[in-house]
């Protein structure tokens, strides 16, 4: 049937009332919400033959999953049917929400650890396509004082000079730093220039007096039983 077709998808308003997401948010809660109802109460409306609830299915559809959404620019959103630039901006504006909200977490509880790590950044880098470089600062109890991308390189590979590093951590008077970055193939097993950066960093913050806690390597959950999906230099007793 005809996209443009009205009748190719039944409007919200005519499906019974506890199938539609917004009565179903209230009595069931967000959590009782498929993915697709849930950028449907986001875009409000669909487009001409086509349900908000459509739009968001064909929104999965087209990508593969919220997480490969949301690593679309507002360009790319914004070319997609029935999106259009003001809803690919907000659709970004979202992301971006749900992402300062893991951050605010950890001002006031440590970053103790790579689960932490994990969980503070492991969304957002699991959605590049690219390497990114970032460092963790953290104050005198754990807790989080700044997170910034210190560079972002090609497909495979990711140089950062232990220079701007550094230069964030005395820029906030961190007692002490996580370097992470993320392995776009999905596999965390450190590469030699890894290590070699590694072993670099740990010099050099022994020599600067400032505490080099872990260097964290961002991949995806695997379904092989007992994995993880992250490396830690600390737990490997390489920091």
């Amino acid at each position: 049937m005809n996209e443009s077709d009205d009748t190719s998808s039944p409007r919200i308003r005519d499906l019974p009332e506890s199938e539609r997401p917004r009565e179903k948010l209230a009595s069931r809660g967000p959590s009782a919400l498929a993915d697709a109802e849930l950028l449907a109460l986001f875009f409000g409306t669909g487009r001409r033959g086509q349900s908000a609830v459509d739009l968001g299915r064909s929104l999965i559809r087209r990508f593969g999953s919220l997480q490969a959404i949301s690593r679309q620019s507002v360009t790319e959103l914004a070319q997609f049917p029935g999106i259009g630039p003001a809803k690919a901006s907000q659709l970004a504006a979202v992301f971006e929400v749900g992402r300062r909200l893991a951050r605010e977490r950890y001002r006031e509880q440590p970053i103790d650890g790579p689960e932490a790590v994990y969980d503070l950044l492991g969304a957002e880098l699991r959605s590049l396509n690219q390497e990114s470089v970032r460092v963790i600062l953290l104050d005198r109890r754990a807790n989080l004082l700044h997170t910034t991308e210190i560079t972002r390189g090609t497909l495979d590979e990711c140089m950062a000079h232990p220079r701007e590093i550094f230069r964030q951590a005395i820029a906030w008077s961190a007692a002490s730093f996580i370097l992470v970055h993320n392995h776009p193939s999905g596999n965390p097993h450190p590469s030699n220039a890894d290590v070699a950066m590694t072993r670099r960093l740990r010099d050099a913050a022994e020599l600067l007096k400032i505490t080099f806690q872990d260097h964290v390597i961002i991949g995806t959950p695997s379904e092989t039983p007992g994995s993880l999906p992250y490396y830690s230099f600390k737990e490997a007793g390489l920091v």
